[in-house]
């Protein structure tokens, strides 16, 4: 059951780390974590009015993703080069996957942004989670793969089937599951779901 499971990691990890992720003694590395600031760019750069100018839109998207220290330099300077080879009707294209996902039909945008992305390499979840994470960090999850599979394999998901291509169906059933778990945990672990899988994967580290 793997409800037993999580509740020995949370014991662990707080027993070792009373005060969790305000221990900066600990996580010095939360410094360059702020996802309040991060949230709050997030909504001004990608709020709704601003999907009536494609250029505007697509540079707070590529921004956003710039600032978030969860996606890695490479992948970030391959974005900037992809957003600059772009015309203008595929500006509008991409402006309206990011839409969907983010205020409209999530399953359309989403697999709309990965067919988009994907001539360039850029198919990833880290690249398609984060912006929906950073609008709503309290529901929607970063799909980090290391870490993700692992939970996946520790808790033995029998509904999540990771695959590196994002897909609509992964999340929604990962999500679910993470949702759960967050039902029975201590609050100082769930404030903020990149901290949730942060404290996962900390804790199974520990029981290693």
């Amino acid at each position: 059951m793997y409800l037993e499971k999580l509740k020995d990691l949370e014991s662990e990890f707080l027993e070792q780390y009373p005060t969790g992720f305000k221990d900066e003694q600990f996580f010095p590395q939360i410094k360059k974590f702020n996802p309040e600031k991060l949230e709050l760019f997030a909504k001004e750069a990608l709020k709704k009015e601003n999907f009536s100018n494609p250029n505007l839109l697509i540079e707070g998207f590529f921004r956003t993703i710039q600032k978030s220290v969860m996606v890695s330099l490479f992948d970030k300077l391959k974005l900037k080069d992809a957003i600059a080879s772009l015309n203008s009707y595929e500006k509008d294209m991409l402006s309206i996957e990011i839409y969907e996902l983010l205020y409209g039909d999530k399953k359309a945008g989403l697999e709309g942004l990965v067919e988009f992305l994907a001539p360039y390499n850029l198919a990833k979840w880290t690249i398609v989670s984060v912006t929906p994470y950073c609008l709503n960090r309290h529901s929607e999850y970063f799909i980090k793969p290391t870490t993700t599979k692992n939970i996946i394999k520790y808790f033995n998901l029998k509904d999540c089937i990771y695959k590196p291509r994002p897909s609509f169906e992964f999340y929604q059933n990962y999500t679910k599951s993470l949702d759960e778990m967050k039902k029975h945990l201590d609050e100082s672990l769930t404030f903020d779901n990149v901290a949730f899988t942060s404290f996962l994967k900390i804790a199974m580290d520990m029981g290693e």
